[in-house]
């Protein structure tokens, strides 16, 4: 199963929430992503439909296993692209916007390659 874009920066909000505050209710995703909380609400009930997340009875979320599988990769693709746009001169705020929108559509090829250049641009010859 797809997951769509919006569900990406769903599960990848609820990652960095969960590193940065060590919980995530839905009020702190709407507050993170500058939504409204009946719309976090709606993405929450499909996201642990689909077996992404899991809400306990004081509303904290969690992700399951898919649900991790798919923050890890996004936020992967976020920080990679991002160091790329900066390598070549974009400023860090337009770097981590720009990395946002273009995550969820580079191929994996083109990104693995980004991933390469950027893990051995560094190095010397031998």
């Amino acid at each position: 199963m797809r997951i769509k874009e919006s569900g990406e920066n769903y599960l990848e909000t609820i990652l960095i929430l969960k590193q940065q505050l060590g919980y995530v209710r839905s009020i702190d995703v709407a507050h993170h992503l500058g939504v409204s909380k009946p719309s976090v609400s709606v993405a929450m009930k499909i996201l642990r439909e689909d077996g992404y997340i899991t809400v306990d009875e004081a509303g904290n979320i969690s992700l399951t296993k898919n649900g991790t599988q798919i923050a890890d990769r996004m936020y992967e693709r976020h920080q990679v692209i991002a160091k790329a746009l900066i390598a070549l001169g974009v400023s860090e705020e337009t770097a981590f916007s720009d990395s946002c929108k273009i995550e969820h559509d580079l191929s994996q090829e083109s990104f693995e390659k980004i991933k390469y250049f950027l893990e051995n641009s560094h190095k010397k010859p031998e």
